[in-house]
This record gives C-alpha cells, sequence and structure tokens, in this order.
C-alpha cells in the first residue's frame, strides 16, 4: 500500500519516481487512523524525489538509485518534536490556555500559544487578559461550540468546534478540500515568467552537473515559516544537502522550543518586510526554492504573492502550505494541526465521540511538511525537464483528507521503542538529542550537517557564492 502511495504521488505531480522499497511494518501507533502509513508514504515520496533530481543531475552513482523507508523511523520523525531534548530535557510545546474545552453542545479547541491569539481568543469571551483556565472553561461552558469558533475567529484568534466526519463532509469548506489535490504542482503562465538570457538559462531548461555531493547541493531554499509543518519541509530539504536560510523577524512570535527543534541544518535570519521587503526581495533572486506558510494573503499584500516572485526569480519553485486549503470560505482562515483534527472529525472519531482524542502525533503538520518538501523537488524535477517556474501548493485539511482515506487501523499497537532512531549534537543551546531524518538513499543518507542556530542568528544573505542557476 505504501509503494503505491508514493508512486500515486509521483503520478498526480507529473514526476517518476524511483522504486521505493519499504521496510517494518504497520501499525506503530495506537490509533484508529493509520498514521503509521500516512508517515511512511510521505517520507518516502519526498525521499526518491531527491534520489531522482539527484539522478537527473548526474550526480547518484547509479541509474536506479536504492531508496527506502522505514515505517517505524517514518512514525517516529512525526513526533520529533515529543522526542527532541535540550540538555535532558523536554521543550515546553503548549501555552498555559492551550487545549480543549466543554462548550453547551460539545467540544471547543482554542490555540493560544501565541500571545495574540490568546488575546483573541480571551476577548472573544469577554474575559480580561490574564484570566487562567478555569475562566475560560466557565465562559465555554455557557456558549455553543461554533458560537466561540466563529466568535474567537472574528478577533482574529484560532479555534475550533468539534465536528463529526459527516458534519465535516457537508461543510462547504469540507467540500471545497475534496475537490483540491493532495500535492498541487503547476506551472505558472508565461507572464508571470519572463524569457531568461544569459547565464541563467540553465534554471529555466537543462540542468547543469551537480555542484556537490549530496542530492541538493547547490539547491538554494528560502524557509518563511513558522511552527512545525512549513520547517519540516525546509528541515528535510537541509538533510538532503540543500541550503537552507530560515527568514523569521524580531517582531513574530514563536514557540522557542519548536524554534530549536525545527532548525537543524539551517542558517537563520531576521527581516522586518515592513521596512526591508528589499532585503527578501534580493534573496528571492538568488534561490531556487521558496516555503511560505504565512497567514493565507498576507505576503500577497506586501508584493511577495507566488507570481511576484517568479518574477524576481525566473525559474523559481513556490510551495504554499496553509490551514484549510486556497479554495472555499475557510481559505483565509488561520489554523494548526490540532484545529484541523477538532473540525474534520479526526479528534472525534479517534475517540469514543464524547470527548475529543487527538493523533498520537501532529500528524497532520508533519505529513504536510514532508508532502510540501515533496511539492518542491517535484517541481525541481519538472523544472530540470521542461523549464518554467512552478507552484505547489499542500494544506492541513487536505492531507487529513487524504489521511481519511487511508482506511482504519485496529489502533492497539504499543508505544514505538525509538532508541536506536535517535542521536545527539552539541550546539550554543546545550546537548541536543533528536530523531534522525528518515528516509534512505545508499550513497547519500540524509543528514544535517550543523546545529540550529539561534533565532536571526545570520545576516540575511547566502552562505555560498552561486546558486544551481
Amino acid at each position: 500500500m505504501i509503494a503505491s502511495l508514493i508512486k500515486r504521488l509521483g503520478e498526480d505531480t507529473g514526476v517518476v519516481l524511483p522504486e521505493v522499497r519499504v521496510t517494518g511494518d504497520d501499525p506503530v501507533f495506537a490509533s484508529v487512523f493509520r498514521v503509521d502509513v500516512a508517515a511512511a508514504a510521505s517520507v518516502g515520496a519526498v525521499t526518491a524525489a531527491v534520489a531522482a533530481y539527484w539522478t537527473r543531475r548526474g550526480g547518484a552513482p547509479a541509474v536506479d538509485p536504492d531508496v527506502s523507508v522505514d515505517v517505524r523511523h517514518a512514525a517516529a520523525a512525526f513526533q520529533s518534536e515529543r522526542h527532541f531534548r535540550i540538555d535532558g530535557e523536554k521543550a515546553v510545546l503548549w501555552a498555559p490556555l492551550s487545549g480543549d474545552y466543554r462548550t453547551a453542545d460539545g467540544w471547543i479547541r482554542l490555540h493560544c500559544n501565541f500571545d495574540h491569539h490568546r488575546d483573541a481568543a480571551l476577548r472573544a469571551l469577554g474575559l480580561a487578559v490574564g484570566a487562567g483556565r478555569d475562566d475560560v472553561a466557565a465562559a465555554c461552558a455557557g456558549r455553543t461550540g461554533i458560537d466561540v469558533e466563529e466568535a474567537v475567529t472574528r478577533e482574529g484568534g484560532c479555534a475550533a468546534a468539534m465536528r463529526t466526519r459527516q458534519e465535516w463532509l457537508a461543510h462547504p469548506q469540507g467540500r471545497a478540500v475534496a475537490e483540491l489535490p493532495l500535492v498541487g504542482l503547476s506551472r505558472f503562465t508565461a507572464s508571470a515568467t519572463p524569457a531568461l538570457g544569459g547565464a541563467r538559462e540553465a534554471v529555466d531548461g537543462a540542468r547543469e552537473a551537480v555542484d556537490g555531493p549530496r542530492p541538493l547541493s547547490g539547491v538554494r531554499v528560502l524557509d518563511l515559516t513558522r511552527v512545525i509543518a512549513g520547517p519540516v519541509a525546509a528541515r528535510i530539504l537541509a538533510a538532503h544537502g540543500a541550503e537552507v536560510l530560515r527568514v523569521g523577524a524580531a517582531h513574530l512570535p514563536e514557540v522557542p522550543g519548536l524554534v530549536v527543534e525545527t532548525a537543524f541544518g539551517k542558517r537563520s535570519c531576521h527581516v522586518d518586510l515592513r521596512s526591508e521587503p528589499e532585503v527578501l526581495r534580493d534573496l528571492v533572486r538568488q534561490v531556487d526554492v521558496v516555503i511560505q506558510a504565512h497567514r493565507p494573503g498576507a505576503l500577497r499584500e506586501r508584493g511577495f504573492a507566488p507570481e511576484d516572485l517568479a518574477v524576481l526569480r525566473p525559474g523559481i519553485v513556490c510551495v504554499d502550505i496553509s490551514a484549510y486549503g486556497s479554495r472555499g470560505p475557510w481559505a483565509g482562515r488561520r489554523g494548526f494541526d490540532s484545529l484541523v483534527q477538532m473540525v474534520s472529525g479526526i479528534a472525534h472519531e479517534n475517540g469514543d465521540g464524547s470527548r475529543p482524542v487527538p493523533l498520537p502525533a501532529q500528524a497532520l503538520d508533519h505529513a504536510t511538511g514532508f508532502l510540501a518538501a515533496f511539492g518542491a523537488v517535484a517541481g525541481l524535477l519538472r523544472r530540470t525537464g521542461e523549464g518554467g517556474s512552478w507552484h505547489a501548493e499542500v494544506s492541513l485539511a487536505r492531507t487529513a483528507a487524504w489521511l481519511d482515506d487511508l482506511g482504519r487501523s485496529a489502533g492497539d499497537a504499543p508505544e514505538p521503542r525509538v532508541d536506536d532512531l535517535l542521536a545527539g549534537m552539541e550546539s550554543e543551546f546545550g546537548t541536543l538529542t533528536y530523531v534522525r531524518p528518515p528516509g534512505r538513499i545508499r550513497g547519500a543518507e540524509p543528514y544535517w550537517a550543523s546545529a540550529p542556530p539561534s533565532p536571526g542568528g545570520h545576516r540575511a544573505e547566502w552562505a555560498t557564492a552561486t546558486g544551481t542557476g
């Protein structure tokens, strides 16, 4: 099943993938949903795409590279933030007010990890800044879930009422999501990609030989993302040798533990788009892939829509990650993994229906992250053969629909063993313990060449003198 899912992803995006050898068995997790299958398929897909790209560029030692994915390792990677340690200590992942609350007719989940989202939720509930969890629980108990969801959303916050699978499938956004491809990949129109000249013609036509010893050596990636899905996408590209520059801003909130855990192999800079838009434009002009997961429309408002990036950098691959997809009434709505689990019926079915029970991993985040990385490399593959600039789109909600389509599991697996999948690395934060990158290409094992840097610790410039174009 896993091998056929990987093959289908290749077919749907128009790329030919090498065969992937699957080792290990499912189930790995105690869940009614086949999270382990989604893990192995998404990891296997990006690994196969990287191997195909390496071969296309002339760097692979064989025409048919040996590609494999281990189900348990892929599943462990889906829980990477849970296994991550700094000097033996777990990272704090949830703020005090984040969580599930009973409502008059069911349950609501509030996402309060960022202060402005917390304050929006408190305003919507008529509570003062500084209110505690008991206050929030009392306020939610007197209102319906949909009422709280809509009130928090109007205030600019993030909330999700628990729905059944049937309710989501009948919802206008659920219907819109069902019409989207799992990984949408399309070529920009000619008007968005001017004709190239001079040395840059290499980007829009056949690729030159590999620039280094690793599959993605010489590929430059801008990581304009936060939290899990986007950073995971850029992190796995770094594990295969891409030069990844993570762009944040000093004024934007972060989840500290996640910032470190998802930054292996990357450099990090700060750019304030309110006052330094040209700095980002300069970076884009020299890039191969841009991964963004800002609030839908936020970058477009500042002149950094995918079409704008394709004009700045002909031959670019733009990857957009959203919560609910690019169509439907919720296309512009903020969202996170735990919220999509609630609205899509996953949290309802994973329990007994009386209270929400989350998946054993932030599976929508991680699967979407690996699928986004797959979309990026698929775009590079299409670029090498056909030229042009490419646009990949993924969403947490569409990934949730894919997980739903994978069928159901017995749900009685023991907690998976991970000790043999962990590694250690010294960093400026201390000694880090982490899950090694999953997926294998013989002769090009993925690894992170550097420890996570401090946020904004590098200059907003590329480390190497030249890119791949």
